[in-house]
């Protein structure tokens, strides 16, 4: 009986062992399970990226100089042309000819006029007259008044008829004038039937072609006439520029991008469909800034930021006017910093910057200064050193001098 007491009391204790090792194993701090890199030296860039499209710096449009008839163009969009090359020819038309019935009109004008001139002359001679008799009156009036006959009344009244009949007459004579211009602009309406020589004149300039040649250098940018069809003066019919040498990227940028670069800066032109990225600089940024809605309906303040192209025109052949290209405009770049992962970072105070490094298995808190972050990577001034190993996206749990092991792929 004291053999079997002895061994229940045994496997009790050894029971009892086993359940407080298995609670001390489950209760027993373990490590924090985080990702882990490392700070690096390595190139760096930080850029404003948006959209662009290309085009002709000083696009030239060839315009019809005067009303005709344009023959069917024979050039298609891309041709190359040189100055003085024949882009389009232009048969001139006649001035406007009148119908039948605004002939007859024009004649009658004629007529109308010509009858309001022996009117007014009619008037012209009838004033005349009556200058003469009220002067006449005036002189007689004049002796009998000198001799007593005649009140100072009466004197008044003929110089007053006189000087009104001096009026009438200048009135006449203007009259005349007017009729005169009238009946000029109405024979000036006649003057494609009446004048031969300016028919015969009219005739010839219809069999002769107008060319209109290429003002500059270039290449067909677009047609906007291309069939046979008379056209109105300053009909615009094609548009020629240079895309080798005068090509450039207009991209608008948000106002407060805008304000961070300065003519001047690199500029990277990617993803235009060719193999490797182009090079640009800024050329000028617009002073001028203009509202955009954006596609989710947001309105922004938006400038306009041209870049010049660096790279030769053997790179980027297949560029054209009014393509779309993407733009990076550097505005921090160092060939070797030292670098970490931005999620490694994490506000310290409201103006600092820190990140966790790894110790012997413990993650230490450090200030870190911060030169500059493209969203993807931070260059970092001080507080780490290349090689540190560190916290990557660390979790809000984790404190100053925790224990931490790196996270399994496969957890």
């Amino acid at each position: 009986m004291a053999e079997h007491k002895h061994s229940r009391l045994g496997m009790t204790l050894a029971a009892g062992v086993v359940v407080a090792g298995a609670l001390t194993y489950a209760f027993w701090p373990r490590p924090t399970l985080v990702d882990m890199g490392a700070v690096t030296e390595a190139p760096l860039q930080v850029t404003i990226d948006e959209e662009g499209r290309t085009r002709v710096h000083e696009p030239y449009v060839v315009s019809t100089p005067i009303a005709g008839r344009m023959m069917r163009l024979t050039l298609e969009p891309g041709d190359r042309v040189e100055r003085g090359d024949v882009v389009a020819r232009l048969l001139p038309t006649s001035p406007s000819a009148l119908d039948a019935r605004s002939r007859e009109q024009a004649r009658a004008n004629v007529t109308a006029a010509e009858a309001a001139l022996r009117v007014a002359e009619a008037d012209l001679n009838k004033a005349r007259a009556d200058r003469d008799l009220a002067q006449a009156n005036l002189e007689r009036t004049k002796r009998l008044f000198d001799s007593g006959i005649v009140s100072h009344a009466a004197l008044d009244s003929d110089e007053r008829s006189a000087k009104a009949a001096n009026a009438a007459l200048d009135t006449a004579r203007a009259a005349i004038s007017m009729r005169v211009a009238e009946l000029n602009n109405a024979r000036a309406a006649l003057i494609s039937f009446d004048d031969s020589g300016l028919a015969e004149a009219i005739e010839a300039e219809q069999g002769e072609v107008l060319p209109l040649k290429a003002p500059v250098p270039g290449a067909i940018l677009q047609i906007m006439q291309r069939s046979e069809v008379t056209l109105p003066a300053g009909t615009p019919i094609l548009e020629i520029g240079n895309v080798e040498t005068d090509l450039e990227v207009l991209a608008e940028l948000l106002s407060t991008d805008a304000v961070r670069i300065a003519p001047g800066d690199a500029v990277i032109i990617d993803n235009w469909g060719g193999d490797i990225p182009l090079q640009g600089e800024v050329a000028r940024i617009e002073p001028w800034g203009f509202t955009k809605v954006s596609a989710l309906g947001v309105e922004e303040q938006r400038v306009n930021v041209t870049v010049r192209f660096l790279s030769p025109w053997e790179d980027r052949k297949a560029l054209g006017h009014g393509f779309r290209v993407e733009v990076r405009i550097v505005t921090w770049a160092q060939d070797k910093a030292l670098t970490v992962p931005a999620g490694a970072l994490f506000r310290d105070g409201p103006d600092a910057w820190a990140l966790f490094v790894v110790q012997d298995g413990v993650a230490v808190q450090r200030r870190v200064g911060v030169a500059a972050n493209n969203g993807l990577v931070a260059a970092i001034t001080e507080g780490v050193n290349a090689g540190d190993v560190i916290v990557l996206y660390p979790p809000a749990g984790l404190t100053d001098g925790q224990k931490v092991a790196r996270r399994s792929a496969y957890q």
